[in-house]
């Protein structure tokens, strides 16, 4: 008998009557055919695609007046993919391209091919399903010393102090450094690690491509009880260290931005609507000055600080720095 692919309808029978075959219930074609809903012709027809097509070790016995396995180990190796879950894995295997340069995408990879290994020679899938029709844009990647990555989140989960050299954005040099990471985070592609600083005594963000020669020492550090992540960065908009308090941030945007502004989430916690005049109004809590401010200047001059202050004020600062450069 040639070796057919099974229908999503016939191979849900197939499993009903493999799980009835392998319990040790000895069920004969009557007792099949009462599981799948079936008369016992088409439940014989049944084990005898079991038998052909996926060489299942079925016997009948005439004592017991049932069929059982030879094999106790045997199993119908197939996996019926649903299109919706197909389409999450053609959709979720560009985003591997957010951990090149760590670990990360290496265990990923690994782990997606031990999960092929597990599957059968036969998948059945619809292939015409899985295709390059979606595509990510991401920003761009920062690049780390081998061994940085692994060595922070190794740190991290056994709460051990590091030691490693460190160049600041404004530094020429690499400095030693002694710190307690806390947390890893990742910001549009770029790796950071907070935690407290025994140099600066305080708790600081250093980016990990910054990081050389990372070294875990024996001595364990405990987070205190008060540390809060959100208390000094915003998880919705920016990693920049900050100890100030949130503050609002008000920002009326032009009409010719309305759609654009007013179809996407820019914070969790945002109040956006549209104006009479079909500006929008859009607010939110944040402690990110710096990040906020270059945030605003994408829109260009459509976009108005209206609140607060401080952030009107850093905004004309760097459109200031901007201009400067092309007088």
């Amino acid at each position: 008998m040639g070796k057919t692919r099974a229908q999503p309808h016939m191979m849900n029978n197939l499993l009903k009557i493999e799980h009835a075959i392998r319990s040790g219930n000895y069920p004969n074609a009557n007792d099949l055919a009462k599981i799948i809903e079936k008369s016992a012709k088409t439940a014989s027809r049944y084990i005898d695609v079991l038998r052909y097509d996926y060489q299942a070790p079925i016997e009948f016995d005439f004592h017991k007046n049932g069929y059982y396995y030879t094999d106790n180990n045997f199993f119908i190796q197939n996996v019926m993919l649903k299109e919706g879950e197909l389409l999450t894995i053609s959709a979720i295997l560009p985003l591997l391209e957010q951990y090149k340069n760590t670990p990360l995408e290496e265990n990923f990879r690994s782990i997606m091919e031990k999960i092929t290994d597990m599957l059968p020679d036969n998948v059945s899938v619809d292939s015409s399903l899985i295709n390059n029709e979606i595509y990510f844009i991401t920003d761009p990647l920062t690049k780390l010393q081998d061994g940085v990555f692994d060595s922070v989140l190794k740190a991290t989960k056994l709460h051990k102090t590091m030691e490693f050299e460190y160049k600041t954005a404004q530094n020429k040099d690499y400095e030693f450094r002694e710190f307690d990471p806390y947390h890893i985070i990742c910001q549009k592609g770029s790796w950071y690690v907070i935690g407290y600083s025994y140099k600066a005594k305080e708790i600081r963000i250093y980016a990990m491509p910054r990081i050389r020669n990372p070294k875990i020492t024996e001595k364990v550090f405990i987070v205190p009880a008060d540390f809060k992540l959100e208390n000094h960065i915003d998880p919705d908009f920016g990693i920049w260290n900050s100890p100030s308090p949130n503050f609002k941030v008000e920002i009326q945007i032009d009409p010719v931005m309305k759609t654009y502004v007013m179809e996407r989430e820019w914070h969790k916690g945002q109040i956006i609507k549209e104006n009479e005049d079909g500006s929008v109004y859009l607010s939110f809590e944040t402690n990110q000055v710096g990040q906020t401010a270059h945030w605003i200047l994408q829109f260009g001059g459509t976009a108005k600080v209206l609140n607060p202050p401080e952030l009107a004020e850093e905004v004309k600062l760097i459109a200031q720095r901007i201009l400067g450069r092309y007088e």
